[in-house]
């Protein structure tokens, strides 16, 4: 029986049309958000809003978030409204806006607003995208597993794996022929974060196909359904998501690391087996509620604690740990290494600093040592401007909020960005921004600079927790092979350099190749 006219398949036509216009009407006036609130926005339109480049895969995250940058502040603006898809996305342009978000006024910023689900998709549980009094809990019990003094604990693990690191190095110089450096520092870092997160050999640089190598990889790779499942991050409501159990984290992932944080956790609990690693505080923070410097894994009565870990929030942690360890790290180096082989001048400055630092500590490689080399540090400080391995911070506004020296109210629940690459890049802070040049972090230069406009590591309550550690390794990976080896750029590295679109950390399309050259 026909509902509207006599003819039935009319009928239903004409209501999916009306439903379809009816969509269209809606979000063509969601697009007018930040018309209707007087921020100054672009041109939105259905279904990308203003990121067609990015969700498409013709631009990275950084690049489209830059080029926004670039409109609203050729237009004098401090801040401007563009869309995420549908959904309305502030974006802080003037450095005192930034500093108001991510530090001064942080109560009103605490979440980054990423999607989790600790039930079905718990892996992504872990302290980078947990929210409100959970994030702060987590915060407070992991802070004192990234002390200094931990970090001196574990730094033995970091100088042995550079054996292996000197290994395929000398066989390149031997055999004459070019490295892919991405590939050999991300195994590099892989067994050295398998090792003090895991306690395990993960033997990534003698075999490239190791399993971690082969999961941590695949956690980056891209495919046609991550980027739908970005897409659908961006502009669903995360709460659709959840009712629809949707999960970020591909399932082969999720087994492969779930079950191998159970079996070290299981073996050492067992055995109580201690080793001076992130796993073992982990363990005290499962069975104890804290860290202690002691051996001991379990307090005096053997009890757990209430607010213990659980199984799953200590999987995510170390999870988290491994994947920003190797792969953020090996990022850094390996443009490091782009930026000295482009410029050799820097190379040999650098060289010279790591040998005097070393003679004076009996030539070797200690952790005094390489904390004492301050232009090493200016040279990964500039290659983190030039690189930010996230080239976009978010922020979710968690209680309304107007933006200092304006009449722009941010609602509750608004998305909100802070364009890390544009600042970096921006010849107002940084004159002739695509000139590497460490004497830029010089304390002379830093300090003549507008606080948060170099933001890697994030700022504020919310700064990197691993920032110790990253630097660290870098560090010591760069020590390494720039004492025994002279480096410049291969014939296969793709000059001028491009980013890889469909990485979700900042990549170099076709990677970098270097010529390496064994010095006496």
């Amino acid at each position: 029986m026909s509902i509207l006219t006599e003819n039935l398949v009319f009928d239903l036509v004409a209501i999916v049309v009306t439903i379809l216009v009816g969509i269209i009407g809606v979000l063509k006036w969601r697009l007018t958000y930040w018309q209707r609130r007087g921020l100054q926005t672009l041109n939105p339109t259905l279904p990308f809003g203003d990121t067609q480049d990015f969700l498409l895969g013709r631009k990275t995250l950084g690049e489209q978030f830059q080029e926004f940058y670039k409109i609203f502040k050729s237009q004098g603006q401090r801040h401007g409204g563009i869309y995420l898809g549908p959904r309305p996305f502030y974006l802080a342009i003037d450095p005192d806006i930034v500093k108001h978000i991510m530090q001064k006024d942080f109560s009103h910023f605490m979440n980054h607003g990423n999607y989790i689900d600790e039930d079905a998709d718990p892996l992504s549980g872990h302290l980078f995208n947990l929210e409100d009094a959970k994030w702060r809990n987590m915060r407070v019990k992991l802070t004192p597993t990234f002390t200094s003094g931990k970090m001196k604990m574990m730094f033995q693990t970091l100088a042995d794996c550079t054996v292996g690191l000197k290994d395929i190095m000398n066989e390149s110089a031997v055999n004459h022929k070019p490295v892919d450096i991405k590939d050999i520092l991300a195994r590099f870092t892989t067994d050295i974060i398998g090792s003090v997160a895991f306690g395990l050999e993960c033997n990534s640089l003698k075999n490239p196909n190791a399993e971690f190598r082969k999961y941590g990889r695949k956690v980056f790779e891209v495919s046609l359904l991550d980027r739908l499942k970005v897409i659908l991050i961006f502009t669903l409501p995360h709460a659709i998501l959840r009712a629809f159990r949707f999960k970020f984290t591909k399932n082969d992932v999720e087994k492969f690391f779930m079950n191998a944080i159970r079996d070290t956790v299981s073996y050492r609990e067992k055995n109580n087996v201690y080793r001076k690693d992130f796993m073992h505080l982990l363990l005290q923070l499962k069975n104890r509620g804290s860290v202690a410097d002691d051996e001991k894994i379990t307090d005096e009565h053997g009890k757990t604690q209430e607010k213990a870990l659980t199984m799953n929030e200590l999987s995510a942690q170390a999870f988290v740990f491994f994947l920003a360890g190797f792969e953020t790290s090996s990022t850094t180096m390996t443009f490091a290494l782009y930026e000295l082989a482009s410029n050799p001048e820097v190379q040999e400055k650098l060289r010279e600093e790591i040998n005097t630092v070393m003679e004076n500590h009996n030539g070797k490689l200690t952790y005094d040592a390489v904390m004492e080399m301050t232009y090493m540090e200016n040279v990964l400080h500039e290659t983190l401007r030039k690189y930010p391995p996230v080239a976009l911070l978010t922020r979710k506004c968690n209680k309304d909020y107007r933006v200092p020296k304006s009449d722009i109210r941010l609602e509750k629940g608004i998305g909100v960005g802070i364009p890390v690459l544009a600042l970096h890049m921006d010849p107002e802070y940084y004159p002739n921004p695509e000139k590497f040049d460490p004497e830029r972090f010089s304390e002379e230069n830093k300090n003549s600079r507008p606080a948060f406009t170099w933001l890697p590591f994030g700022e504020g309550p919310r700064l990197c927790i691993g920032l110790r550690f990253g630097m660290l390794q870098s560090k010591v990976g760069l020590a390494a092979l720039l004492k025994n080896y002279k480096i410049t750029l291969s014939p296969k590295t793709k000059i001028p350099m491009k980013l890889d679109p469909t990485s979700f950390i900042t990549s170099a399309e076709g990677g970098v190749w270097l010529d390496v050259q064994k010095l006496n």
